[in-house]
């Protein structure tokens, strides 16, 4: 087994891509990615377009709605709806009132209000075909538990309980890692997840091999012991989860990365995708709209911006998806209506035209320049 790269910012093919203005290329790139994914002859690129009329036999997808895209997500052979509900509900207090939180953990979540709130977003996801719900903390899987209570057969779930994981040296060994699963299955009333996807540090290099593999061996025990039926990682270290893939690729099922609008696939063996493809890995993807630095609205049903963010928001999914090796973007959704407008990028045409390519163009550009240093290891995933 080779060494894993020692920083995220080690030099690979991406770099020695020529920089082209994006309304130039993005055309160009999607036809390129989607020509690169259909030459490999595999299951991976298996899509139900909205409508099925290639007769596809759709009693198998979960919570199947025919305006809805459906993916098959790498070798767990779920059919996945192409946009997905991510488990973060920044700003949610700008539509539910209330002071915002230091941060999403510290949400209160027995408010009756906000609990409310994640009922009929989840409901609207179930009526609109969505059928993937991604929790990534504490508040998040209990948040969520609640809200499927008696309607767990509409969506899978994507569990973890990231303080009791891999980022805390506490939580690393593979009996800690089983001992946090069990923990918080127990107090979220969970029987079993649908996929656990371990949290890794957000530099995942810093890890030691000992490390990655006490969580591939806890991913192992959970689906032997019919706890999780898929196991994955998360990371925000491309080099370094490629290094993984390549390395145990055969012990997970999922991963999820960022991908936003500025983000190009690289399709020749130095990229990402490369390790995707060899190994049929299912691949969400994160942080869409860049943290919320596309939009210039505050995401309140009253902003003066609320069309034009709303335009912006699905143009960012439309891009995403003109890549179909990935199964499906996972933003994080406070409204209903919201929900309406992710489902809604599902059915509008696909390739953007050059006037929208001029305005997703324009919103990248602003959001690039304006990240929040919290936010700034997005632009290390403009390749990928």
């Amino acid at each position: 087994r080779r060494c894993p790269p020692q920083s995220p910012n080690c030099v690979d093919g991406a770099s020695e891509l020529s920089r082209r203005d994006f309304m130039k290329q993005s055309a160009a790139t999607a036809a390129a990615i989607a020509a690169g994914v259909a030459a490999w002859n595999g299951p991976g690129t298996k899509i139900v377009r909205a409508g099925a009329s290639d007769g596809t036999d759709t009693a198998a997808i979960l919570n199947y709605n025919s305006d809805m895209e459906y993916r098959r997500c790498g070798k767990t052979n779920l059919l996945v709806s192409a946009v997905c509900l991510g488990g973060h509900w920044k700003r949610v207090v700008n539509v539910i009132g209330g002071k915002e939180p230091a941060g999403w953990m510290t949400m209160d979540i027995d408010r009756d209000d906000f609990q409310k709130n994640r009922d009929e977003v989840v409901s609207r996801c179930i009526d609109r075909g969505i059928n993937y719900i991604d929790a990534c903390c504490r508040e998040e899987i209990l948040a969520y538990s609640r809200a499927l209570r008696g309607r767990r057969d509409k969506m899978y779930f994507g569990y973890s309980w990231h303080i009791r994981e891999s980022r805390f040296p506490e939580w690393r060994s593979a009996a800690k890692l089983k001992e946090g699963l069990d923990a918080g299955m127990r107090e979220a009333g969970l029987d079993y997840v649908d996929l656990w996807r371990i949290s890794l540090l957000v530099d995942s290099h810093q890890h030691t091999t000992a490390e990655i593999e006490a969580a591939i061996e806890a991913l192992d025990w959970a689906k032997k012991t019919g706890r999780a039926r898929f196991g994955g990682v998360s990371s925000h270290d491309r080099p370094h989860l490629k290094w993984i893939l390549d390395n145990y690729g055969e012990h997970i099922d999922v991963i999820l990365t960022p991908y936003t609008a500025k983000t190009t696939m690289v399709t020749d063996e130095s990229g990402l995708w490369a390790a995707i493809k060899k190994h049929d890995i299912g691949w969400f993807g994160i942080k869409p709209f860049a943290g919320n630095s596309v939009f210039k609205g505050d995401s309140s049903p009253d902003s003066p911006f609320f069309e034009e963010d709303n335009r912006i928001a699905r143009l960012t999914l439309r891009y995403i998806l003109c890549n179909p090796a990935i199964t499906a973007p996972i933003p994080g959704l406070i409204t209903p209506q919201q929900v309406d407008n992710a489902a809604l990028a599902v059915k509008e045409r696909r390739v953007l035209d050059l006037q929208e390519q001029a305005d997703l163009q324009e919103a990248i550009d602003r959001a690039w320049a304006t990240l929040p240093p919290k936010y700034a290891w997005l632009r290390q995933w403009e390749y990928v």
